[in-house]
């Protein structure tokens, strides 16, 4: 009988499929993919690295920001958070702006105000001159940033950054890369939990990224 019993069980488990995917429980394939070819991080200690490739004219980046704020607060000393602007055409104004500021030490103190006169002035930063004439309105050095600008090291990047979105196999924005091994997106999250409502989107977002940092925590403690 207990024999019987359980051929039905593994029967009826055999029928059911694989399990749906779920934003609590997250499936490769699904929620999250992994890469083939993990990418080196940056030294944190025990820290899980995070990085959102984005673009500064972006709405959905632009809609994401204030949910992976409040989440990136939340993290505290766990995860060490940077951002990669992902390029859109070639020497891309939009990116080459990025790396001035990220040069400068610049990129998280104005990246609000960035989005703010992309969003909400609707002020178009499209070329060199856009960028150094909002830079100085925002009280930044001229020489200074046009001396960042300008500069070899800032240059190269950007000239690599397709390269380099190759390397993660990112293709839009806004990705969430965890560790150099898992991507997320919120378009990824949605295509496959066409049940979750628009309005809690972001919140099945971050459920997915809180399992890949856990993962990469585990992973890390082996």
């Amino acid at each position: 009988m207990r024999l019987l019993r359980a051929a039905l069980i593994a029967a009826a488990l055999l029928s059911a499929g694989p399990a749906p995917a779920s934003p609590a429980v997250p499936r490769n394939g699904a929620e999250y993919l992994t890469l083939a070819t993990p990418m080196p991080v940056a030294p944190a200690g025990k820290k899980v690295e995070v990085i959102e490739f984005f673009m500064y004219h972006c709405p959905a980046c632009n809609a994401l920001e204030p949910a992976l704020a409040a989440w990136v607060k939340k993290q505290g000393d766990a995860i060490n958070f940077r951002r990669i602007h992902m390029p859109h055409m070639p020497n891309d104004p939009e990116a080459h702006l990025f790396l001035a500021l990220e040069a400068l030490q610049l990129d998280a103190s104005m990246h609000d105000k960035v989005l703010h006169t992309w969003h909400v002035e609707r002020q178009r930063l499209r070329t060199d001159d856009d960028n150094l004439a909002w830079a100085v309105k925002q009280g930044i050095d001229k020489q200074k940033f046009l001396d960042a600008y300008n500069s070899f090291g800032v240059t190269t990047r950007l000239r690599n950054l397709d390269k380099l979105m190759n390397s993660y196999h990112v293709d839009s924005t806004p990705t969430l890369v965890i560790h150099g091994r898992y991507l997320t997106s919120p378009s990824m999250v949605m295509e496959k939990n066409p049940d979750v409502p628009r309005a809690s989107l972001e919140a099945a977002t971050f459920q997915v990224v809180d399992a890949l940092v856990q993962k990469a925590q585990q992973e890390m403690a082996k």
